[in-house]
């Protein structure tokens, strides 16, 4: 499927924040995961935060950490307060670190 990273992230967010588009939240995710699975750090973890919302504190913390490997610095600091409060693992955490 072709499309840019920048612009299926972008895309995601637009339908995320249903200003320029109708609000639709399984289609920001749907935008976000395209552009999460290319590579792109911040939709990761705008993934994290949607299961998070969700109530899906494992695919959460998995999708968050994947941001955080990325280099994503507030995905390092969203493993750090899920460890801090038991929702992530002190192995989570030490990864998330590397």
């Amino acid at each position: 499927e072709l499309g840019s990273i920048e612009a299926l992230y972008s895309l995601g967010n637009e339908y995320g924040r249903g200003e320029m588009v109708q609000q639709d939240k399984a289609k920001a995710a749907e935008f976000h995961t395209k552009a999460a699975i290319r590579g792109h750090a911040l939709a990761r973890y705008y993934l994290g935060l949607y299961e998070a919302g969700k109530g899906n504190v494992d695919r959460a913390v998995r999708h968050i950490l994947i941001s955080a490997k990325m280099g994503h610095y507030d995905s390092v600091e969203s493993i750090k307060r899920a460890f801090m409060i038991g929702k992530a693992t002190k192995e989570q955490y030490a990864e998330a670190l590397k």
